[in-house]
């Protein structure tokens, strides 16, 4: 019970639509270092979720500084990819994924660490909410509601990466490509704004 219920309460949080699936998704449809971009997500959320396990919660809620840091960092990290998303939408050489070389698995690879780590909701998603969660189904169940919750994770952004590419026929036109621009940068905006209010 104490797997079924780590993955289950992980997959109902990670599956809402946010700035870190949004990328996954694209890079999905790019077809572009798909594998080490989900790998990032899944190996940083197993990374999150051990450190709510051994008392990393506890210590994140207390410090003003670090929930400062993650907040503005989050913000500014959100708005500079809602304005890139926003030229790419408005600038139409920019948006079908033939009309460039692929970007560099660095320059990826960074994004996404950016889009987990910069992000405060994931600290309370993943290190305060399951690391509590998990510590409330006693000693010997806690690590197996962790690897449920872990599980989910890799679960989930596998599925997303992946099984993306079965839309790649509807964004072979340029206004698909340019709507889901829009819709991320609105998201992100949005998603930025709600961090600093």
């Amino acid at each position: 019970m104490p797997l079924l219920a780590g993955f289950v309460t992980s997959l109902s949080l990670i599956v809402a639509i946010g700035a870190q699936n949004a990328f996954v998704l694209r890079q999905g449809l790019r077809r572009e270092h798909v594998l080490p971009v989900v790998l990032t997500c899944a190996l940083s959320d197993a990374v999150l979720i051990t450190s709510g396990i051994v008392g990393l919660g506890a210590l994140l809620t207390r410090s003003q500084l670090a929930l400062d840091i993650a907040k503005y960092g989050g913000a500014a990290f959100l708005y500079s990819y809602a304005f890139l998303a926003a030229k790419r939408a408005f600038k139409p050489g920019a948006i079908t994924p033939a009309d460039h070389a692929p970007a560099a698995l660095r320059t990826v690879v960074l994004a996404c660490l950016g889009f987990t780590y910069l992000n405060p909701h994931v600290y309370l998603d993943t290190v305060v909410l399951l690391g509590s969660l998990a510590n409330q189904q006693g000693t010997n169940n806690r690590w197996l509601y962790g690897l449920g919750a872990v599980t989910a994770s890799f679960t989930w952004f596998f599925a997303l990466g992946f099984f993306s590419r079965n839309l790649t026929p509807l964004f072979a036109h340029p206004r698909a490509w340019r709507l889901l621009d829009t819709a991320i940068t609105l998201l992100m905006t949005t998603l930025a704004t709600y961090l600093l209010l």
